[in-house]
């Protein structure tokens, strides 16, 4: 007698537990897609501000007495920064906490801007410009880490979609939203703003941050890899700075010493990362995940495909600027479309292409890039330097939409098969392998653009075309390296893990936050009180 109202109550405390749980549940969803707009708002404060200082250069030369020297500190060392940074930032996520480090680095990179902004003369720009790249590699990488360990793995592709849509938007917009802001001249402020905008954004990304982001670290205890610090850092300064300098520099030999030093420094990096990895289990780059095949062959995708955009988005403002004339304004207006068009495709190709097609998306977006840019080049050598905006969009959508179906599916790519635990390594990697590859395309300019221009014989009326051709030649270039692309990604799976028909079922359970683990923990404990009560009843 005194076991019935334990019975009939325990399946009202299940009923009431369950009640319970729905709205945390509801609560949760929303306040995780709160939390995404915060760190994708992060992630395009950075995109733009790698391009936004670019079309600002005259006008900081004017009002603050930069020399050549100082300009070319200014736009270098935010890249220098960040990418020596970028490895060592997502892996203090995963050991201190990716929603501490993302907020550290969103409000340094805040601070940072400010002091930009208010930069009173060439030295004060430059050391602000250090501690901006620095900041924003402690908030970069939390960004596809926080996401892995946020979303359970059957809605990373619609995340990966919108992140595919933000890098579309940010790539053009630095230059648009610069070109507007110097030319506006606010409250007589100059270049000033350009800067001085993140202040509001960051703010509010600081406040929504801290109230909506759910904190995340590796499972297991870590401990920061002092050496490696160093040796990827002195490693990658080694690479990236030659690289950055090399042109203005007119390439001095210490460059490419520096640069052939950079192998050995990277092979001392590995040998330690090993060693590192037998003795405490805490090395810097977790070289494991370099056995995963998809994380292998989407890395390798990753660096070539950041060399083709680090030459395409230099050559083609060169071209329009220098060589047809063109104002900052008109030359971020022309890129809009383009733009539109990589935020369109890369929303429907994780959501709805991917799970249907597999690597075939990311093989047709290579092919519509290459179709794209021999369409350009067409349309460059027919109308030389009376070329219009209109006559570039056509080429410009079509190599945005192939854009758009390479860069939301590969990060999926690359991240599917990532262990929870090294989603901070992991995805630190991914943006150090496309910082490298964009610094690459950087200094293959010099050679594929510029090596094409014989300057001693440019004339004012010569320019415009001696640029033009320059320009087409560049893009045979990034035709080739497509072309290496698209065979590169047949060793991507041919579809990422999450998208397998039943896939993603166990790591949803292990990642889901809104409370997938308990219920499965619940439903199991109820079949197990359903034996026991029903051998009970029938005792």
């Amino acid at each position: 007698m005194t076991s019935q109202p334990d019975q009939i109550s325990a399946p009202a405390a299940r009923t009431s537990a369950a009640r319970t749980s729905a709205a945390p549940e509801g609560e949760s969803d929303r306040r995780r897609w709160i939390a995404l707009a915060v760190i994708m708002t992060a992630a395009f404060m950075d995109l733009v501000d790698v391009t936004i200082v670019n079309i600002a250069i005259p006008s900081i030369e004017r009002t603050i007495g930069a020399s050549f020297g100082a300009i070319q500190w200014i736009t270098a060392g935010y890249a220098l920064a960040f990418a020596a940074g970028l490895i060592t930032g997502g892996r203090l996520g995963d050991i201190y906490g990716r929603k501490r480090v993302f907020l550290i680095g969103i409000s340094g990179f805040t601070v940072a801007s400010a002091l930009c902004g208010f930069a009173v003369n060439p030295e004060m720009l430059i050391a602000a410009r250090l501690v901006q790249g620095a900041t924003a590699a402690l908030m970069v990488p939390q960004v596809l880490s926080i996401v892995h360990a946020t979303f359970p793995a059957h809605e990373r592709g619609k995340v990966f979609g919108l992140f595919g849509a933000v890098v579309g938007l940010g790539a053009v917009s630095g230059p648009l939203l610069g070109a507007l802001l110097t030319q506006w001249n606010l409250f007589g402020l100059e270049w000033r703003p350009i800067f001085l905008i993140n202040l509001p954004v960051g703010i509010a990304g600081l406040i929504l941050g801290r109230i909506y982001i759910t904190e995340s670290r590796a499972p297991k205890a870590l401990r920061l890899d002092a050496v490696g610090v160093v040796l990827v850092t002195t490693a990658m300064l080694m690479l990236v700075y030659p690289l950055t300098r090399g042109h203005e520099l007119n390439w001095p030999t210490w460059g490419f010493v520096c640069m052939a030093g950079s192998v050995p420094a990277f092979g001392a990096l590995v040998a330690y990362e090993r060693y590192k990895s037998r003795k405490d289990g805490s090395p810097l780059i977790e070289l494991s995940l370099f056995r995963i095949k998809s994380f292998a062959a989407g890395i390798s995708v990753q660096l070539v495909f950041g060399l083709a955009l680090g030459v395409y988005f230099l050559v083609a403002t060169i071209y329009m600027q220098t060589g047809l004339g063109w104002s900052p304004l008109r030359t971020g207006l022309t890129g809009v479309p383009f733009s539109i068009a990589v935020s369109v495709a890369a929303g429907m190709s994780v959501q709805k292409l991917v799970p249907r097609f597999g690597r075939k998306v990311l093989q047709a977006g290579a092919l519509l890039m290459i179709a794209g840019i021999l369409l350009f080049i067409r349309a460059a050598d027919q109308y030389g330097t009376a070329i219009t905006t209109w006559q570039m969009t056509g080429p410009l959508v079509l190599m945005g939409i192939g854009m758009g179906l390479i860069v939301a599916p590969l990060t999926d790519a690359i991240l599917s098969d990532v262990p929870r635990e090294h989603a901070g390594s992991a995805s630190g990697l991914i943006s150090t392998v496309q910082q490298m590859g964009v610094a690459l395309g950087l200094g293959l300019v010099a050679v594929v653009f510029f090596g094409s221009i014989e300057e001693e014989r440019l004339t004012p009326s010569t320019t415009g075309t001696a640029f033009s051709d320059a320009f087409q030649y560049s893009l045979w270039w990034i035709v080739g390296v497509l072309a290496v692309i698209f065979l590169l990604m047949f060793a991507l799976p041919a579809r990422p893990a999450q998208h397998l028909e039943g896939g993603g079922t166990s790591d949803e359970t292990e990642t889901d936050p809104a409370g997938a683990t308990d219920q499965v923990t619940v439903e199991k404990a109820e079949k197990v009180e359903k034996v026991e009560g029903g051998g009970g009843v029938g005792g």
